[in-house]
C-alpha cells in the first residue's frame, strides 16, 4: 500500500521513532490517518510502546516545528529533482526490504530500475595502492559489462574507483551516502555524483541536509550491503570502514568477497584476516563472484555471443605484452629482462597503450589494464 510521503516524514521525524517502531505503527493503525486519529490508549497497546513513548507520539504528531520540517524537506525534493521511496513502494529494492530493520524511507536521486536487484557493492580503503586501484577498477568493470549494478559508498579511493570503473563501461552504479542526498561528500567528487545520477541513484536514509558525521556511516554501511547480493573487499587495514560493511553483510547473511593482498601491507591486513578467519571468500576476478553467487544476468547473454574478437597484436607487441604484469613494472626492467633496447620497448608501449591494453604511470612504469 502507497502512503502520501507528508504522514510517513511526521512519523520519521519523531526523535523517538525509528524505522521498526514506524512500521509496528503503520502494521497497527494501517494508514497514518488513523494513527492521527488513535488515542493515547490506542497507541500505548501498540507492541514495543510503553507510556513515556505514546505520550511522546501523541504529542509530537501534530508539532507545529515537526510540521514545518516536513514541509521544508517536501520543498526540497522539488528543488532538487529527488523523490522519496518508502518501504511499501514497488520501487523499494527487494534485497534492501529483506534484511533486519531496512530504513522506512529512502531518499533517491537518479532511478532504481528492477535489473539493480543483480548487484554487487565493491568497498575498501580511502588510501589505496596501486594494485588495489587497479583490481576495484579491473573489477567493478568487468561486473558492470556483464548488467551487474555496482554499488558503493562513493568515498574516497575505492568507493570511487569502483563507481569509475562501472561508468567507464556504461554500467550502472548506485551510491549510498552517510548524509543527505544534497551533500556532495567528499567536495571533490562533484563529477562523480553527477555521473552516478545519469547511470544509476544516488541513495540516502537520512534527510537533507544531514552533515556527514562519523556515526551515520555504519547505518549507511548496512544498506551498501544490504541492496546488494554480495559485498566485494577489495583493500582494508585492520580497522577499515569496509569492514564494518563485510560484517554488515555476514548479519544479512549475504556473500563476503576478497581480493588478497601483499602480506606485508597494512593496507591489506583487514582482507587477508577475512580470508584467514573464512569470513570471506578470496577472488581474484569477476567470473569468480559470478561463479560463488550464480547470478542471472540481466540480457546480456546474446551480447556476449557477438562480442568482437579480441585485439589482434604483432609478433613484436606480444612478446612485450607478456613482459607486463598485474603490478606496475619499469621500462628498464623490461628491457634488463628481455635484452631489447628501452628504446624498442616504449615504441610497442605505445601501441599496446593505443590499443587499450597497458596504462602508462608515473615513474616510466606500465601495467596491464
Amino acid at each position: 500500500m502507497k502512503f502520501p510521503v507528508q504522514d510517513l516524514l511526521r512519523l520519521y521525524f519523531i526523535s523517538s521513532l525509528g524505522s521498526a517502531r514506524v512500521r509496528k505503527l503503520i502494521e497497527a493503525f494501517k494508514t497514518p490517518e488513523r494513527l492521527y486519529d488513535a488515542s493515547f490508549n490506542e497507541i500505548k497497546r501498540v507492541e514495543g510502546f510503553d507510556e513515556s513513548l505514546a505520550k511522546q507520539v501523541k504529542s509530537s504528531i501534530n508539532d507545529e516545528k515537526l510540521l514545518q520540517k516536513v514541509d521544508s524537506q517536501l520543498s526540497k525534493l522539488k528543488q532538487y529533482n529527488t523523490k522519496l521511496i518508502t518501504i511499501w513502494d514497488d520501487e523499494y529494492p527487494e534485497n534492501l526490504r529483506n534484511i533486519y530493520n531496512p530504513p522506512v524511507l529512502l531518499f533517491v536521486k537518479g532511478e532504481l530500475l528492477p535489473q539493480d536487484a543483480s548487484s554487487i557493492a565493491i568497498v575498501g580503503s580511502r588510501i589505496v595502492s596501486e594494485y588495489g586501484r587497479i583490481a576495484a577498477e579491473r573489477i567493478a568493470g568487468d561486473l558492470a559489462a556483464q548488467g551487474i549494478t555496482i554499488v558503493s559508498g562513493m568515498a574516497s579511493g575505492i568507493d570511487s574507483i569502483a563507481h569509475w570503473g562501472a561508468l567507464k563501461v556504461g554500467g550502472r552504479t548506485l551510491a549510498v551516502f552517510g548524509c543527505g542526498i544534497d551533500i556532495v561528500y567528499p567536495a571533490g567528487n562533484n563529477s562523480l555524483y553527477k555521473e552516478i545520477i545519469r547511470n544509476g541513484a544516488v541513495i540516502s536514509e537520512f534527510e537533507f541536509g544531514t552533515k556527514p558525521w562519523p556515526g551515520n556511516f555504519p547505518a549507511r554501511n548496512r544498506i551498501i550491503s544490504g541492496i546488494s547480493l554480495g559485498t566485494v573487499v577489495v583493500e582494508a587495514g585492520k580497522k577499515s570502514g569496509a569492514l564494518i560493511t563485510a560484517a554488515a553483510a555476514l548479519e544479512q547473511n549475504r556473500e563476503v568477497f576478497a581480493v588478497p593482498g601483499n602480506i606485508s601491507s597494512k593496507g591489506s591486513e583487514g582482507t587477508n584476516a577475512l580470508i584467514r578467519d573464512s569470513a570471506a571468500k578470496l577472488v581474484q576476478n569477476a567470473e569468480d563472484i559470478i561463479n560463488e553467487l550464480k547470478l542471472r544476468l540481466t540480457g546480456q547473454e546474446d551480447e556476449h555471443k557477438k562480442a568482437p574478437p579480441p585485439v589482434q597484436l604483432t609478433n613484436d607487441e606480444a612478446f612485450v605484452y607478456a613482459l607486463i604484469e598485474n603490478e606496475p613494472v619499469l621500462v628498464d626492467t623490461m628491457s634488463q629482462k628481455s635484452g631489447i633496447p628501452t628504446s624498442k620497448i616504449l615504441t610497442q608501449l605505445l601501441t599496446l597503450e593505443l590499443k587499450g591494453l597497458v596504462r602508462r604511470l608515473p615513474g616510466n612504469k606500465f601495467v596491464r589494464i
